[in-house]
Order: structure tokens, then sequence, then C-alpha cells
């Protein structure tokens, strides 16, 4: 989008606000689906996670995509976007056998990570298929709290647990028809990747009735300026080569599933702000924004990178600023960021900010959440309405403490 466009937008609905460009998300989808054109049958799964408005889901639908899901309530919102059961898979971690139950009540493709939940669900429903996600002990991901295949992580089953897992399938006769795998997110090397893909392709020989093998996701989208991202077309062509070769082997075409968030909807995203002061102390700059941790936690959290322009001065000279947020504790989006010069009431504009951030918000220090717009066939849509203080009473219930009268005894 251009900035003018944002600017608009943000003079037309208020800051702040969350803005996704439709065009960038069905881009990036066929970007995808593009690199494994030569697979027979290919699905992607939307991580519904990353950004979980019904909207963007319907839109994700359009596209031909499928979802995927890691709690019972996302099955639902799935459901309530019109997906049908068999375009849903469900991938929870650590959830109850009960919620498991659930969604296989509901007729989604089910997949599991714990060997007492797998025999447990096994021994009750041994007639419904599973697909079995695998710990490969690889960690591919750029930051340890989004790597989820290593040694150490709580997720999946490890791949030395094999003959446990053919134990139960055993003693239960299930019916396993995928094998699954997530690595984490930021993708770095193709090489790491395709290690662990053998990883699961030397898995899936185990299980003779597969549909799919899922390879889960983690692509790396670019953060900034000359920043590296997953080498999309080059997996694409080398991971297509080995799934056909493998689907010979096998004797079977299976279909090749993928679960990208990120990927799919972070560089759509932009998150615009307003200035509230611009304070100088003895040494720094601070552009104080009437947002914070509470909107857009990525920073704090794991320390992610956003590029912050201000999209009110587009030619201004630069200056070096340390953009923080009004909440009350260290809360601060950039530090020592170069930018265009900021005065007070212009909007600055946070990139990549599609994934992890609308889903992540809460209402820390009693602020309410913001608006969500969609630009979608040059025009901007409204798809969620700005929280008002209505929303953070609405599910509180008051108590009463007035004193009690006292009985007069005449």
């Amino acid at each position: 989008m251009l900035e003018n466009q944002l600017l608009k937008i943000a003079q037309d609905f208020g800051s702040p606000v969350y803005v996704y460009d439709a065009e960038k998300i069905e881009s990036q989808y066929h970007r995808l689906t593009n690199a494994f054109k030569s697979v027979k049958h290919l699905k992607l799964n939307y991580a519904v996670k990353a950004l979980s408005n019904i909207s963007i889901l319907k839109l994700f639908k359009s596209l031909g995509s499928g979802i995927d899901t890691v709690s019972i309530q996302e099955v639902q919102l799935g459901l309530a976007a019109g997906f049908s059961p068999e375009q849903i898979i469900f991938t929870p971690n650590g959830v109850s056998l009960q919620e498991i139950e659930e969604a296989a009540q509901l007729g989604v493709k089910i997949n599991i990570d714990n060997l007492s939940i797998l025999e447990q669900f096994g021994t009750k429903h041994p007639k419904t298929p599973v697909c079995i996600r695998i710990n490969p002990h690889v960690m591919a991901g750029g930051n340890a709290n989004i790597s989820v295949g290593h040694i150490d992580s709580k997720f999946g089953i490890s791949i030395h647990q094999i003959p446990h897992i053919l134990r139960i399938v055993e003693n239960t006769k299930m019916n396993i028809n995928g094998i699954h795998m997530h690595t984490g997110s930021d993708i770095l090397d193709i090489e790491v990747f395709l290690y662990a893909s053998e990883i699961l392709f030397d898995t899936a020989k185990q299980f003779k009735n597969l549909d799919f093998i899922d390879f889960g996701s983690g692509f790396k989208v670019p953060y900034k300026e000359g920043d590296i991202e997953t080498n999309i077309e080059e997996l694409g062509k080398k991971l297509s080569n080995r799934f056909n070769a493998f689907c010979k082997e096998y004797g079977k075409d299976l279909t090749l599933a993928f679960e990208p968030g990120k990927f799919l909807v972070s560089e759509s995203g932009s998150f615009l702000t307003q200035v509230n002061a611009v304070k100088q102390t003895t040494s720094t700059v601070f552009a104080q924004v009437d947002s914070g941790f509470n909107h857009l936690i990525r920073p704090m959290f794991y320390g992610s990178h956003h590029d912050i322009v201000n999209i009110s001065n587009p030619n201004g000279r630069e200056r070096f600023y340390t953009v923080v947020g009004y909440i009350c504790e260290t809360d601060t989006f950039g530090n020592n960021r170069r930018i265009n010069e900021i005065k007070e009431g212009d909007i600055l504009c946070f990139k990549n900010a599609g994934a992890y951030c609308f889903s992540m918000a809460s209402n820390y220090n009693s602020r309410c959440r913001p608006a969500e717009v969609l630009w979608y066939n040059n025009k901007a849509h409204v798809i969620r309405k700005r929280e008002t203080f209505d929303d953070i009473l609405r599910n509180q219930v008051e108590l009463d403490f007035s004193p009690k009268k006292e009985k007069v005894i005449a």
C-alpha cells in the first residue's frame, strides 16, 4: 500500500489502527503455491493463530486454502468462516483429551503430539483418522522462543520414540493418515529444513495408509531492507523433487501440506500510531506514541524488529529516535532508529504487523484494542470495530460493597 493511502486510513478511522493489504496476502499465497506447482496434490493450511479475523479467514477460503488450528475456538471460528471440517486440521499442544475429542466430533483432521493422548484417543476412537506430530530434533528457527523442533521442545513426539508410537498403533489398531513436523519460525537455511524433511520421510515409511505428509512452516520473511528471507523458490524445487520421488517409492500420490502463517500475512500488515509527544532527555530523544506493547508485544516479547516510518513526513531529514509506548513500564518498539523528523501529531507506521500483532493484543492498563481495516479492491473496509470502554466492562461482575445497615431495636 502507498503511504498516502495509509495516512488517509489513519485520518478516517483514527489511531492506533491495524491495516492489512489483501493484495499482498494473495500474492504471498500464490508465490507459495507456484513454488510447489510440480507436486500433484498440494494443500496450504493457513495458521489461524497468526491473524484470526473472520474476514481474513474468508479471504483465504476464497483462495482455496485450508486452515491450521490450535484451539477448539479456532476450529469453531473456521467453521463459522465457512470452511468444511475436512479443510481444517487441529494441531494443539498440551490440551485435554476432551478438547481433542470435541474437535474430532466436529469432523476436522486431528494431529496428536503426545504418546499418552495418542494411546488414550486410539483406545477410545480407533476408527478416527489421526495425524502424528513428530519432533525431528532439528532447530530451524531464528529465536529460541519460536523454534519448536529442537530436542528440548514441548512440541511433537521424539523421533527416538517411534517404536512407542508403532506399539500404540498396533495395540489400538488406530488409523494413522498423516505425519507432521514443525521446526519453528524464521527458517534461514533451507538445507536444514530439507534435512529435517528426510527424517519425516523415514518416519512416513513406517506407516502404510498415509494420505498426507505435513511439513509445517516457519518460512522467514524480510523485516527490513536487505534482510534475508527463506528462498521459497529454491525450497519448492528441491522439496518437490524429493517429495515426488518419495511418492513413487511409497506407491501412492500423497498430499504435501504446509501450515504457513507469518509468511502469508506478516508483510501485508501495517500498524499506525500517532505521536503524543517528543521528549528529549540528556542522551535520548523519545517519540512517544498512542499505543504500547498491549497492541504490539513482539519487540518486547522476543526482540522482533519492525521498521518504523514517519508517513506524515516522508521527505523530512532523518534523525535518531527511540520509539516508545504509553504502557506504565518499559515499553520500547525500537531503540535509536533513524526516522524522518518527527513532530507531535505525526503518524508512524510499523511494518510487518500482519502476524502475531492483533492476535497477541490485550487490554493491559485497561486500554481498548484498536480497529482492524482490510484494504481490498482499492477500498478500506473495517473488519473489526475499535473497542470501547463498554467492552472493558462487558464480562465483569460488580459486587456490592456498601455498608450493611444495622437493625435498630426500639
